[in-house]
């Protein structure tokens, strides 16, 4: 089995530097997500990559890649649609929706996969209950049937290209205003409500083989202190205990704002791992990387045993893709979307 490290960072450009080099040799990083600053083209990417994979070959690579407002990679890619434009489609054509969810989904992983990058955060969870911008029209309906439908779909599709499906963020983040890379959200919702409504996509896509899930950075006010991503309660007893989920958990970014209330960034590694994530990400800090991994180098395991495993089925499953389907899916999507 493959030893894969606990702690998910960045890159700051094109190609690697000789510091980020050593810095990915640490032994408790165990992922690296890209952003849009590290493309320029699909070859310099795929150099970059093979590069990140010779430095680190049992690295877990991610992107944001959702479609719409969050889609890092766009030039040379199919433009991605935001997942409401498959929600408006679902109201009077339920059928066609869910195919062209499906088709996205697969496309999606494949232009990824094709360049040996291992997951895209997604797909969005998140009820889109018209309050909150951050989710907004990332969100594939406003209701839980209408989500679950359209997400099952999506991820159908990611699987059938050979990527893992993350859900997020858990347990919903549709119901706050305040985003939480500037702000600390709160929302004030009792427990009831939110597991009868902002948690049932979450539940049925655990059910349909959901493979990892991101916390949210948001205070659930009637239920515990803690947001989320920093809460045994949501993670481990409620996640965990009564959804019977098995999968990864990713904290979201502890560079956020919505993180700060943990403290400093060893502090908020700490909290995230205590809680129950598996991975924790860093991003767009490299001190605050290297803090973390300061941290871990203190403790007896460095929070790596129980992790590794489920961490490594995240690499993608699929090592040669079909070029031509590649192209023809991206052209029926097209047409659909035309």
């Amino acid at each position: 089995m493959m030893s894969t490290g606990c702690v998910m960072l960045d890159v700051a450009g094109h190609e690697l530097t000789d510091k980020e080099r050593q810095r990915l040799q640490h032994p408790h990083v165990g992922g690296l997500i890209l952003f849009a600053r590290n493309y320029q083209s699909k070859q310099q990417l795929r150099s970059l990559v093979a590069d990140i994979r010779q430095v680190a070959p049992d690295i877990i690579i991610a992107v944001d890649q959702e479609g719409g407002r969050v889609q890092r990679f766009r030039d040379e890619f199919m433009r991605l649609p935001a997942m409401k434009v498959i929600a408006d489609r679902w109201l009077d054509r339920p059928k066609e929706a869910v195919a062209l969810s499906e088709m996205i989904g697969w496309l999606m992983a494949a232009e990824l996969i094709d360049l040996d990058i291992d997951i895209s955060f997604a797909p969005v969870l998140d009820l889109n209950l018209e309050r909150s911008q951050i989710i907004g029209d990332r969100a594939f309906g406003s209701t839980p049937e209408q989500v679950m439908a359209l997400a099952s779909a999506f991820m159908k599709g990611m699987h059938s290209a050979g990527m893992a499906a993350t859900g997020k963020h858990f347990p919903g983040h549709g119901w706050v205003i305040a985003d939480s890379h500037l702000a600390v959200p709160t929302d004030e919702r009792p427990f009831s409500v939110i597991a009868q409504q902002d948690m049932q996509p979450f539940k049925f896509m655990i059910e349909q083989g959901l493979d990892a899930i991101m916390p949210a950075h948001v205070i659930y006010t009637q239920v515990t202190e803690n947001t989320a991503g920093f809460s045994p309660f949501w993670l481990q007893e409620v996640l965990r205990q009564q959804l019977g989920f098995e999968g990864v958990i990713f904290s979201d970014d502890l560079s956020m704002e919505g993180a700060s209330v943990a403290g400093g960034y060893p502090e908020r590694a700490a909290a995230a791992l205590k809680a129950g994530c598996d991975m924790v990400l860093v991003c767009n800090k490299p001190e605050a990387a290297d803090q973390v991994l300061g941290y871990l180098d203190s403790l007896e395991d460095g929070g790596l045993s129980h992790r590794s495993l489920r961490i490594s089925r995240m690499r993608h499953k699929n090592k040669v893709l079909d070029q031509l389907r590649i192209a023809d899916v991206k052209q029926q999507v097209e047409m659909e979307l035309a």
